[in-house]
């Protein structure tokens, strides 16, 4: 079926992390700290200059999702444009209580170095579906600018399940089909998380409490793995650089099936665990899977003005 692609990308220098109002009342535990600390970190840039000049500086733009959209595709693309400087792995700082305890200092050096001028991106998927991360994101710099690619729900469910099939395939341990997950008592399944990983209206609605829509360009995976190029570009104008990826960075591999990198005469494509094949659903379970998003797809569409080719 659908098989992925590449990405990466970002914008440059610092972020103001000035929080814009108040914490509300109830607000997470240590949120209130991070903020305070704010101009700590930015006073500790200097500590962290590389004998090059190189520093590592917080990120002005996150791609904080969809899993299994296709943002290590995106990264990937991104980082071809001479002013983005990417992190290498997902980060995992406004989800994971355990990073975010350790505060911005700790996120400032998961950051790789670059130069003053360069545009610092990390991405890690889960963000679009944890409910705390978008305050938290917002308390950082509500000024931030955030890329969010989807699929066709239905096709990111099974490539949802098709992932976590080959992990336990990898380590010999046994998984359950498809079907499994999907069914139960005979209906659809709608307490599966990879279902409601793909409700996107719910998960948008929580991003548009804290930011507006100007602020979050959505990028169309499908198209990304039919057609690159165009999308690439739209994302360069999102974050104001300058038009530096080209289509003659992108060649179609005929023997992957999707298409893969081209830089600086440097052919690479994304890992073999991309674009993995996804199992044989039957027909009429299809059929209850595409029924089931129609509405939610619907108020999708009019949440963010905009309508894609999904089922």
């Amino acid at each position: 079926m659908a098989a992925l692609l590449l990405g990466a990308v970002l914008l440059v220098a610092q972020p103001q992390l000035v929080p814009s109002r108040p914490a509300a009342p109830g607000a997470e535990r240590g949120q209130q700290e991070l903020v305070r600390n704010a101009g700590t970190v930015q006073g500790d840039m200097g500590d962290r200059a590389a004998p090059n000049g190189s520093v590592q500086q917080l990120p002005r733009t996150i791609i904080i999702g969809v899993r299994k959209g296709g943002t290590r595709a995106l990264l990937e693309m991104l980082s071809l444009h001479p002013d983005v400087a990417a992190a290498e792995n997902e980060v995992h700082f406004f989800d994971w209580e355990e990073h975010y305890s350790h505060g911005l200092g700790w996120y400032l050096s998961q950051m790789p170095y670059s130069s003053p001028h360069q545009l610092t991106v990390e991405k890690t998927p889960a963000y679009f579906t944890s409910p705390k991360v978008p305050e938290r994101v917002h308390s950082m710099n509500p000024a931030i600018r955030l890329l969010l690619i989807l699929r066709d729900p239905s096709e990111r469910v099974l490539s949802d399940y098709t992932q976590v099939f080959y992990n336990h395939l990898q380590k010999r341990k046994p998984y359950p089909t498809i079907e499994e997950f999907l069914v139960r008592d005979g209906r659809l399944n709608v307490d599966y998380k990879a279902l409601n990983r793909s409700l996107y209206h719910v998960h948008m609605q929580n991003w548009l409490r804290f930011f507006p829509l100007r602020h979050i360009h959505i990028v169309d995976g499908d198209r990304l793995i039919r057609d690159p190029f165009p999308e690439i570009q739209k994302v360069e104008r999102f974050l104001q650089l300058s038009p530096q990826i080209n289509a003659s960075n992108f060649y179609f591999n005929k023997t992957k099936g999707f298409y893969c990198l081209r830089d600086g005469g440097r052919d690479r494509c994304l890992h073999e665990s991309k674009g993995r094949a996804h199992p044989q659903v039957d027909p009429k379970l299809l059929s209850k899977l595409y029924e089931y998003f129609h509405e939610p797809n619907k108020k999708f569409f009019e949440l963010v003005g905009r309508t894609f080719d999904w089922h």
